[in-house]
């Protein structure tokens, strides 16, 4: 409760002052010497891209000259999958990739971020690290790794592209699929789709060439501007209200190197902290009124919206929830974070998951 009541306190304080407000305090680093970051993000283009430059520029004048980040676009520097070595090696000061990306070095990273069929709304995600305990957790993981994890960026749900028409899940069989590793890539698998990972930058290339059917990114606003309705005709949504069933809520992050993290002041470690809150909320809004807009340019381009069924969310549950416990018991830090979300996604408050799907499944804690 009292994360909660400090980011309303903070983000009252910031939204009352503005910029120029924010810039009056004399917020010093360590050394009492300004400090530039070097952040490189996932967004390879499009909306998602410019609402991060737009933030990075805003960091300069808030913090009155004391911080001020550089950024990068996907692969502007390093590749996706070697964010977290180049952050960690100091090629990077800090890091806002897809939080799935780290399950490569930590596994419970599976757990904090969206899972199919697991936490469906933003919100949800909010009380899991700001009132359950995720955010404490995250940063001891992190820590071991020789980075701070700041906090989650929200994004919005996933969407499928595809060539052919799907239109259940026994269409995904047989389909070569796009994903992002994993928990996902093991529950299409177990759907008989033929799945590959690939980082963002390389979908629109893979699908023009014919390398796969079928690839899952980001929301409309952004996969539009990357090409996608130029390389397939149909998108894959779930039943009304629930826009993916396998990542219904996307989420990113900003991580820091260690030693980045630990040159700054308490005061700016607050001020980051807040900012990344900031960029939180503004990344989401922003990026939903955009889908809003994308809808329409991909009816006017073709694109057939195909939508699963009740059924297939059916299911594709009684197919996830072993895969969950699976992935849970591979570690006791996976166990933990798991077990958090689950008595969650069980209790009176959400009710995602009857009690008799998880009966004679156990956690190794």
């Amino acid at each position: 409760m009292t994360n909660r009541v400090t980011r309303r306190r903070a983000l009252t304080g910031i939204a009352g002052m503005g910029a120029a407000g924010l810039a009056a305090p004399h917020i010093a680093t360590a050394q009492g010497q300004p400090t530039n970051w070097k952040i490189q993000t996932s967004w390879p283009g499009g909306a998602g891209l410019q609402i991060f430059r737009d933030w990075c520029a805003s960091i300069e004048e808030k913090s009155g000259g004391e911080l001020s980040f550089t950024p990068f676009g996907a692969n502007d520097v390093v590749g996706d999958f070697q964010l977290y070595d180049a952050v960690k090696n100091g090629v990077l000061d800090a890091v806002n990739p897809f939080t799935i990306y780290a399950q490569g070095i930590i596994p419970a990273a599976v757990f904090l971020t969206s899972f199919p069929l697991g936490l469906r709304n933003p919100a949800e995600y909010d009380t899991f690290y700001y009132g359950l305990g995720g955010l404490e957790i995250a940063r001891e993981l992190y820590a071991r790794q020789g980075m701070h994890f700041v906090g989650p960026v929200h994004h919005g749900a996933n969407i499928i592209h595809s060539k052919v028409p799907i239109r259940s899940i026994d269409d995904f069989r047989g389909r070569k699929m796009r994903l992002p590793g994993g928990m996902v890539a093991d529950i299409f698998t177990e759907l008989g789709a033929e799945t590959t990972v690939l980082p963002g930058s390389e979908i629109f290339p893979a699908l023009e060439r014919g390398t796969i059917d079928v690839a899952d990114y980001t929301g409309p606003a952004v996969n539009y501007a990357l090409g996608f309705s130029q390389v397939t005709d149909y998108i894959v949504l779930g039943p009304p209200g629930f826009m993916s069933v396998y990542q219904p809520v996307d989420i990113m992050d900003i991580t820091v190197g260690q030693q980045a993290w630990d040159n700054l002041s308490p005061q700016m470690k607050q001020f980051v902290e807040m900012e990344t809150h900031v960029y939180s909320d503004m990344h989401h809004a922003a990026i939903q009124a955009a889908d809003q807009e994308a809808w329409g340019k991909f009816e006017a381009d073709g694109t057939e919206i195909t939508r699963l069924t009740a059924d297939d969310v059916e299911l594709m549950t009684e197919v996830a929830v072993p895969i969950w416990f699976d992935y849970a018991n591979r570690d006791p830090d996976s166990a933990r974070v798991f077990k958090i979300i689950l008595d969650y996604m069980q209790s009176g408050s959400l009710g995602y998951v009857d009690p008799a799907l998880t009966e004679g499944l156990s956690l190794d804690l």
